[in-house]
């Protein structure tokens, strides 16, 4: 396993000696290009590391601070959680500092210090006392700051003491936390295939792990931490990933635990206008999280006084948790116009759809009150799996109602008071079932799972062989019949008793009211043996039948089963059918038949 890391970015304008602070600190050479070795400014993203007089290391991301590259910049900071922020002694605040000054207050970064630059070109004072305002202000606290000069080494070490109290001071990441690691290079190397880097901020990868991209599994081949081969790494760390798999990755894509993050590209917010900036937000605008720049639609959802709710559309699918913050930029604004705009809070990521008239405005409203917990998304979404609320990035907060299934507490309680409702209703127009299917109940209340319904079952409702019967129903011997219909069928029963295969002729059962429905539905409850159109016997009568008929010589002809069994022709025949069909008997000719050895 890789030892432990910090990773920290820096930020400021343009040309105020980040990367030269970056190469005397580290010894590296930040810049990767040699158009930017040759131009003397940071286009790309570059990478060093040192290790600290505490031993602890800490690799740099090296953003460039011109205006034009901002989208660079962020792709940088954006899985960063510290940042070492640069001003010149000689210029002071220019107005890259101020736009990436805002980028990180709206990214949520709260961790950093302040390094005034070329202190032996200019009095730094002045610089050092403006600028530490101004992180303040912006919430990166009471920063420690210190004017250095990356040409003459002025400060270097004092610099190097002030990152390890920054770095001890970070909160420590979660090693069990899904990874998603968000890729800021891409490339291929001969002999290796493809390999990505980025900064892993949380989470384990190890050589073996099979992780997603877009949706599509890659396996980690190998892995690097500051070019040096390990078998598993934990965040915050520098990484590389040689990996296999059919899709090409590029800059913005992330790699991921699979099932544990929700790949969407609808997703409602919470919209916090950045310091400076202006509503209403323009239609399209440029979405960063990570290294992804995406651009994206944005529709308001209500009055700002409702809470400044919106829906973002996406390009293409991000993998979110509730919670994250993306920042909303507008890249086609003039020179000198503050371009960062709002901050997104993501408060769900598999929103409902807006169909009705006013439904836009019943969202915002309800996003208002919206927090990023497994309780608010289940007031909108009323019932969600477990692995759903994980992907979401809300772990249920409680047991499963049922079968890994989670509800919204008022939601689960209106189902249970409407379930009796529903099963009297059904039981009403459907007299002479025994009982509601359970799919029946499961396709009136709107679930998803039949499992759910049987959870929502309380005396007097039961369920059995896939039905729910209210239990008041139930008349001995008659498997829940209708009243009506079971007194009936306990009347033509009590007539079995005596005469056990002298099956009633219709007058009898049209007077005890036995049509064909009601037949049908005591012989489906089991209440009724029926062995032929219009002849109903008591249950087990085939059974008792063949045992007498076992007592005959054998074969037995049809008069001779007619003669034991003390009935008429009309019953005896469709009778020992009946009894063939269940292999009780069987023929021996067109007049004989014999009983079947048990077994």
């Amino acid at each position: 396993m890789a030892p432990g890391m910090h990773v920290v970015a820096t930020a400021g304008h343009v040309d105020h000696g980040k990367s030269t602070l970056v190469r005397a600190l580290t010894g590296m050479e930040p810049d990767r290009l040699a158009e930017e070795r040759r131009r003397g400014l940071t286009i790309e993203l570059g990478y060093a590391w040192t290790t600290l007089p505490s031993g602890e290391r800490v690799a740099f991301v090296d953003v460039p601070g011109h205006e034009r590259f901002i989208g660079t910049m962020l792709a940088g900071v954006g899985p960063v959680p510290a940042v070492m922020f640069v001003v010149a002694a000689d210029e002071g605040w220019m107005p890259q500092s101020e736009e990436h000054l805002v980028a990180l207050r709206t990214l949520g970064v709260r961790h950093g210090l302040l390094a005034v630059t070329r202190a032996d070109l200019a009095d730094p004072a002045p610089a050092l006392e403006d600028a530490r305002d101004r992180l303040v202000k912006a919430g990166l606290g009471e920063v420690e700051a210190l004017a250095v000069s990356g040409r003459t080494g002025q400060g270097l070490d004092g610099l190097r003491a002030a990152l390890d109290r920054l770095v001890a001071a970070l909160p420590a990441p979660d090693p069990a936390a899904p990874v998603r690691l968000w890729i800021d290079r891409a490339f291929s190397v001969r002999g290796s295939g493809t390999v990505v880097t980025g900064t892993l901020p949380a989470g384990r990868v190890e050589v073996g792990d099979e992780l997603e991209l877009d949706g599509e599994p890659v396996r980690v081949r190998a892995l690097e931490s500051l070019k040096e081969h390990v078998e598993s790494v934990t965040g915050v760390a520098r990484v590389a990933l040689n990996l296999r798999g059919r899709i090409a990755p590029q800059r913005g894509h992330a790699l991921v635990t699979p099932g544990a993050w929700t790949a969407t590209v609808l997703a409602d917010v919470r919209v916090t206008m950045a310091e400076g900036a202006r509503g209403p937000l323009p239609a399209r605008l440029t979405a960063h999280i990570g290294s992804a720049s995406v651009p994206c639609e944005v529709r308001p959802l209500g009055a700002e006084a409702e809470g400044a709710a919106a829906r973002l559309r996406l390009s293409r699918p991000l993998p979110l948790h509730l919670g994250d913050a993306l920042l909303l930029r507008d890249p086609g604004r003039g020179q000198g116009e503050l371009r960062v705009l709002a901050r997104a809070t993501v408060l769900d990521v598999r929103p409902p759809e807006l169909r009705r008239r006013g439904a836009a405005r019943e969202r915002a409203k309800a996003l208002a009150d919206a927090s990023a917990d497994a309780a608010s998304l289940l007031r909108t979404h009323l019932l969600l799996r477990d692995g759903e609320l994980a992907a979401m990035g809300c772990p249920p907060e409680g047991p499963p109602v049922a079968a890994g299934w989670h509800a919204d507490p008022d939601h689960w309680s209106a189902l249970s008071t409407r379930l009796p409702e529903v099963v009297r209703r059904y039981a009403a127009e459907h007299p002479l079932e025994p009982g509601m299917p359970v799919e029946a109940a499961r396709h009136e209340l709107g679930l998803p799972d039949r499992r759910l319904v049987t959870a929502l079952v309380r005396p007097p409702l039961t369920v059995a062989d896939g039905r729910i019967t209210t239990t008041g129903r139930v008349v001995a011997g008659t498997a829940g019949l209708p009243a009506p219909v079971a007194r009936a069928v306990r009347a033509l029963l009590d007539d079995l008793a005596t005469a056990p295969f002298q099956a009633p002729d219709a007058g009898r059962l049209a007077a005890l009211g036995l049509g064909p429905r009601e037949l049908a539905a005591a012989v489906r409850a089991g209440a009724l043996l029926r062995v032929a159109e219009g002849v109903v016997l008591a249950p087990g009568a085939d059974a008792r039948a063949a045992a007498l008929l076992a007592r005959l010589p054998q074969p037995f002809t049809v008069s001779q089963a007619r003669s034991a069994l003390g009935t008429s022709r009309r019953v005896a025949v469709p009778l020992l059918e009946h009894l063939d069909r269940g292999g009780l008997t069987e023929r021996v000719d067109e007049v004989h038949r014999r009983c079947r050895p048990a077994g």
